[in-house]
């Protein structure tokens, strides 16, 4: 980041960080770099180059000047040394995973966590002798008895997909540190830079699934991760350039960096729906509970208030009536989108326990903090006066 980028503003870097116009003959927008290799000068320069001694491009799995435009506004807006852009947020975390543990290690998790995460973790990793432990990250003292010399690496979400649950990122980063060497990765997907900056906080890696709020126009699958310059280059050189192959293309980077100079704009508009929509929720009788970091009756409402700008645009909610009913509401919706994702102008539903976590058996998903009622909603960017209505006919379906 140039000492220029650092003095603007959040706005401001979302629109014009990385990008110079008088290096690209006066474009405004970032030139989409359609080369899968690039020429060196000689070959000391190419050798130069794979050694990292000197910046510059060597293979579009690697470098590409499109994305990695979008790797130096992503690193600017969650205040991070470096970052590394993939094609998609589970090439993120992969990547992470497999350039930071080897077998022996241990990683611990919280009780919730996306679900293709989830599969990773528990069900993977363990057949490359790869420990995981996970415990309730909302209470930092449970972490105490899992943490020790051999845990390399603690993961969560917070917000967590799809229940809501927080975790205080400052209190739980202070103690891992003080107690094992392991590294800190936060899913910033749900909040964005905009709403929470896990670095700030003592984090050691952000990770993100691009596809979501940070393009927001539901058009491309993208993800990266952000932190220090020593752990973010060896994602970059092993863990993308020869574990997981999971590049970004650059038409992808282009469209999440047009999605970008509209981040803080949509994002308010996402939260104050949302806000509108939880209340009303809070006060419907087919609902039985209502977690929104922004309502007071969220048991975790002042931690949201300390480390998130606004309360999201994400709300789990509880219907009466169990799995029946979730699918009775998810059936009746006619505006709400039936789909997986989030983040999209368009708003979207589902219900974990018939969609996302089907795969789950009650045990496992009752285990995990997903209840057979659980729906979760992406608030989108419609007049919230459509959206009220909609929910209004699902839930009198729903009951």
């Amino acid at each position: 980041m140039s000492q220029q980028d650092s003095a603007w503003r959040f706005a401001t870097r979302a629109i014009h960080g990385g990008h110079d116009a008088a290096g690209h003959q006066g474009a405004l927008n970032p030139p989409i770099y359609w080369s899968s290799t690039f020429a060196f000068a000689s070959a000391e320069q190419g050798a130069a180059r794979f050694a990292g001694e000197e910046p510059g491009m060597i293979y579009s799995r690697v470098t590409n000047p499109t994305v990695a435009n979008l790797e130096t506004r992503l690193a600017a807006l969650e205040n991070g040394e470096a970052a590394v852009a993939f094609g998609s947020g589970m090439g993120a975390i992969t990547s992470l995973v497999w350039t930071t543990l080897r077998p022996g290690d241990e990683m611990l998790v919280d009780l919730t966590l996306y679900g293709c995460t989830h599969s990773l973790a528990h069900h993977l990793l363990p057949e490359f002798g790869i420990v995981v432990k996970a415990a309730d990250f909302t209470d930092p003292d449970n972490l105490r008895g899992h943490l020790g010399p051999r845990t390399k690496l603690v993961f969560f979400e917070t917000p967590a997909n799809p229940n809501m649950r927080l975790t205080d990122i400052a209190a739980v980063s202070a103690l891992v540190h003080e107690a094992s060497p392991a590294l800190v990765a936060v899913d910033n997907t749900y909040c964005t830079p905009y709403l929470q900056r896990p670095l700030d906080l003592g984090a050691d890696v952000v990770v993100h699934s691009l596809t979501k709020y940070i393009n927001g126009h539901g058009d491309v699958i993208a993800g990266a991760a952000v932190g220090r310059k020593e752990i973010i280059d060896p994602m970059r050189w092993v863990g993308i350039k020869e574990m997981t192959g999971a590049c970004l293309s650059p038409m992808d980077a282009y469209l999440v960096l047009r999605g970008l100079k509209t981040l803080p704009i949509r994002m308010d508009r996402h939260c104050a729906s949302a806000g509108a929509i939880a209340e009303f929720l809070a006060g419907h009788p087919a609902v039985a509970r209502v977690d929104y970091p922004g309502l007071a009756s969220h048991p975790q409402h002042e931690l949201a208030r300390r480390q998130m700008a606004q309360p999201g645009a994400m709300i789990a909610f509880e219907l009466k009536g169990g799995l029946e009913a979730g699918r009775r509401f998810i059936n009746a919706l006619e505006l709400i989108t039936r789909a997986v994702s989030l983040g999209d102008a368009e708003s979207l539903a589902q219900h974990p326990a018939s969609m996302t976590h089907s795969s789950y058996d009650a045990e496992e998903r009752e285990r995990h903090l997903i209840s057979d009622g659980l729906v979760r909603l992406s608030v989108g960017l419609e007049d919230v006066r459509d959206l009220l209505a909609d929910l209004e006919t699902a839930l009198a379906a729903a009951a």
